[in-house]
């Protein structure tokens, strides 16, 4: 029976050896076959091939244009104050803000009771003055005539005694006698020298009356510009502006009851940094001179004027750099543009040739562009950059020069890559301005502003709030809008 036992046990062992043996081999043939499969699907790397926008490098004549903002100011303005204090009875009916006055129009009067009054006082003092006058001369002349007089029996009393001292030396006189005629002579003397003295006194009344005369006259011009003082007239023709007097209000000396501009006369103030003012100072023109587009924004609906810049400032505020340049603006900007407007100012520099105008995205911070070279692959060149002008750059480079460039770079990009270029021939694409349909409440709030503005003329606002009343509105429009009422 054990070798029953010891039989069974080792067919069991066998089996068991046979089926790990089994085993085993399945694995490894599993293993062998995943390892097959996976070099079976093993492909030949390719080539990663980027397509690129690419554009022609074609050199010529660009005039770069310098971009600013600016101010609108008039070039004649004038501070309306009241000159003297009193109460005003008379107001123009134009003396309102936004009110066109002519030249020498009359602006308001103030009540002139003081001011004549005191004008009359004047003339009376004056009057008396004069015939002060007339009596010191009087006084004078009959002063002249009692010296004149006083002389005349002088001379007499004078040669009385010579005849008497003549008559004594023959024996035909006393000596009382020739003493009484000498003291008649001596009485006479005195009084020529009383007579030269009352004539002094006439001479220097007259001379105070003449002085008292011309001061009365000072007194009187001053009362009748005091008088004029009580009318304001405008200088010339203009617009008011910052009025802040009615009728029957009462003003101070000097107090400012307005302002008077001249449309017709304005200017835009802007500031160049030192690099742009030093390009426009090297071209062959200067800078004085040189055309100036000044563009307000209305809403959409953009007013662009054309002026010549007049004079550079004479210095550098405080705080601030670069120069201020001012520019002068025909007459007709008068009629789209006010004083206080904040404008866009674009200045173009003198032409440069033999440049060529790419995108700001095609050039790195070095300078240099990817070019399409041989096999549609990539090669870097390096150019000199002479003006950023927004999305574009201006550069220099006679490599570059007939080279397709690419016109966005990217990381993905360098030299020696693969491309599949894309040259886009046709002109571009009009863009549509993006449309939004507004509610009732919105739209009848941007046309109430719309409306309520004085600053856009009347044929622009209608045309404004004719778009604003179709079914779709340019979302642009609405913005700047809504941008300016603060919603």
């Amino acid at each position: 029976m054990r070798w029953m036992g010891r039989s069974l046990m080792g067919l069991f062992l066998l089996a068991l050896t046979l089926g790990l043996l089994a085993m085993a081999a399945g694995s490894l043939r599993s293993t062998l076959q995943d390892r097959w499969a996976r070099q079976a699907r093993i492909r030949p790397a390719e080539e990663r091939v980027f397509a690129v926008s690419v554009i022609l490098a074609e050199p010529g004549r660009v005039v770069p244009v310098i971009e600013s903002f600016g101010e609108i100011r008039s070039r004649r303005s004038l501070d309306l104050r009241a000159p003297a204090a009193g109460t005003i009875i008379e107001l123009s009916p134009h003396f309102v803000e936004g009110g066109q006055v002519a030249a020498g129009e009359l602006l308001l009067r103030l009540d002139p009771a003081d001011a004549q009054t005191a004008l009359d006082v004047t003339a009376t003092d004056r009057r008396e003055a004069e015939a002060e006058q007339a009596e010191a001369a009087a006084a004078v002349l009959l002063a002249r005539d009692e010296l004149a007089a006083a002389r005349a029996q002088a001379d007499l009393r004078r040669a009385a005694l010579e005849r008497q001292e003549n008559l004594l030396e023959r024996g035909f006189s006393t000596e009382t006698l020739v003493e009484t005629t000498a003291l008649a002579a001596s009485a006479a003397d005195q009084a020529v020298l009383g007579k030269r003295q009352a004539l002094a006194q006439a001479e220097a009344r007259a001379t105070r009356a003449a002085s008292t005369l011309s001061r009365i006259d000072i007194r009187l011009a001053e009362a009748r510009r005091r008088l004029e003082n009580t009318e304001i007239f405008a200088e010339f023709s203009g617009v008011l502006s910052a009025t802040s007097v009615v009728e029957g209000g009462l003003v101070g000396p000097n107090e400012k009851i307005g302002r008077l501009i001249d449309p017709a006369a304005l200017e835009v103030a802007f500031r160049l940094s030192n690099n742009q003012f030093a390009s426009l100072v090297t071209g062959s023109g200067g800078i004085v001179g040189a055309a100036v587009t000044a563009r307000l924004d209305l809403f959409g609906s953009d007013i662009s004027v054309v002026g010549q810049i007049e004079r550079i400032g004479a210095e550098v505020g405080a705080g601030q750099t670069g120069r201020q340049i001012f520019a002068g603006l025909p007459p007709e900007a008068a009629t789209t543009m006010r004083p206080g407007d904040f404008v866009a100012v674009e200045v173009s520099e003198p032409a440069m040739d033999g440049v060529v105008r790419l995108p700001a995205s095609a050039l790195d911070a070095a300078g240099n562009v990817l070019v399409l070279a041989e096999g549609d692959r990539l090669a870097e060149l390096g150019t000199e950059i002479l003006r950023r002008q927004g999305n574009w750059v201006i550069v220099r480079g006679p490599d570059i020069a007939g080279r397709e460039v690419v016109e966005t770079r990217s990381p993905l990009l360098g030299a020696g890559i693969r491309v599949k270029p894309s040259r886009s021939g046709a002109a571009p694409a009009v863009e549509t301005p993006e449309m939004i349909e507004l509610t009732p409440e919105r739209r009848a709030r941007l046309i109430a502003f719309v409306e309520a503005n004085g600053s856009i003329p009347d044929d622009r606002k209608a045309r404004i709030i004719e778009r604003l009343n179709a079914a779709s509105v340019p979302v642009e429009i609405v913005n700047r809008i809504e941008a300016r009422i603060g919603g």
